[in-house]
């Protein structure tokens, strides 16, 4: 089962995996709008402001939904290999195996947090359960007793993120899924869903949320204050809802660049100018990424076909 826009880069992989595997393939879509009238009801559910759970959870919610209409009551996601295997994009600028350890178990440590929050609640908010087995205890021991140089991602030897994994999918007599399928760069679900979502939530929010009101952030919020209007916006909607500083102290902070840790960030000096957990942030890296001189929080939206869209280099994006 799979969700997208129309058109997105998920949506033809989603399509391609099930035709090749001979699977029912049930395909649900959105629109930029349907997203954005459900961002109340999943602040509510997820209970959170952070802007990438926010991102990736919305679409999931509507998921969840339509899966429970079908009298699904159970499915299973693939949330935890990304944080096993190091499989964001910015892993691609880990210093040296040690670091990309470090940061694995950092990664894995935040669960609960991020991706674990949004599987858990944007199913259950519907009466649907979502079991992950990459978060299996023992697969979890065994995967993260490899030696990390065996994950670390190195285009000269033509690794790419989550190496380990996606070869121990590789074979040749009897292959699991199509080369440029396994060996896809990776995209991160609010990316795959289609590029016109972030797109659109940012241009929503812009409108949404003054300069002024920016300037006086740090007053509103004086914890985890936002820097963007789009954080602004969520904070200002889970505020609504609990305006508790007990609830508002569980929701993690901190710099990210494609869904990084604060730590991680200092891997590339230049990404301090470009804080966004997309992982079109992951500029050199991502085929799709954002335009290098404009800060991200600022970046100017165009409109296409009468759909929001902010400036970004051209190429397709593919996810793994």
């Amino acid at each position: 089962m799979s969700i997208s826009l129309q058109g997105s880069p998920d949506l033809k992989a989603a399509r391609e995996v099930a035709d090749y595997l001979g699977t029912v393939h049930h395909e649900f879509h959105f629109t930029v709008q349907d997203g954005i009238d459900a961002i109340e009801d999943v602040i509510y559910h997820i209970e959170t402001y952070d802007v990438t759970t926010i991102r990736a959870s919305t679409p999931m919610f509507l998921m969840s939904r339509k899966i429970k209409s079908l009298g699904v009551k159970m499915v299973i996601s693939g949330e935890g290999s990304d944080e096993i295997f190091g499989g964001y994009l910015y892993f691609h600028k880990a210093p040296d195996k040690d670091e990309f350890h470090r940061e694995t178990c950092r990664k894995i440590k935040a669960l609960h947090q991020y991706d674990c929050l949004r599987a858990n609640k944007a199913t259950s908010a519907w009466g649907l359960e979502a079991r992950v087995p990459f978060l299996d205890k023992e697969f979890i021991n065994v995967a993260m007793s490899i030696d990390p140089e065996a994950k670390m991602i190195k285009k000269d030897e033509g690794r790419i993120e989550k190496w380990v994994l996606r070869r121990a999918f590789d074979d040749e007599e009897h292959p699991y899924l199509p080369k440029h399928i396994l060996y896809r760069q990776k995209e991160q679900f609010s990316d795959g869903v289609g590029y016109t979502w972030i797109d659109g939530l940012k241009a929503h929010t812009a409108r949404h949320v003054t300069d002024k009101m920016m300037s006086n952030a740090s007053f509103i919020f004086p914890h985890n204050t936002p820097t963007t209007k789009e954080a602004y916006y969520y904070r200002m909607i889970f505020e609504r809802f609990f305006p508790q500083n007990s609830a508002r102290l569980t929701v993690p902070g901190g710099a990210s660049v494609a869904c990084s840790t604060a730590k991680a960030v200092e891997w590339d000096t230049a990404w301090k100018y470009n804080l966004d957990p997309s992982g079109r942030a992951a500029l050199g890296v991502h085929l799709s990424a954002y335009d290098a001189e404009t800060p991200l929080s600022n970046k100017p939206s165009k409109v296409i076909d009468g759909i929001p869209r902010m400036m970004a280099f051209p190429g397709v994006a593919i996810q793994s």
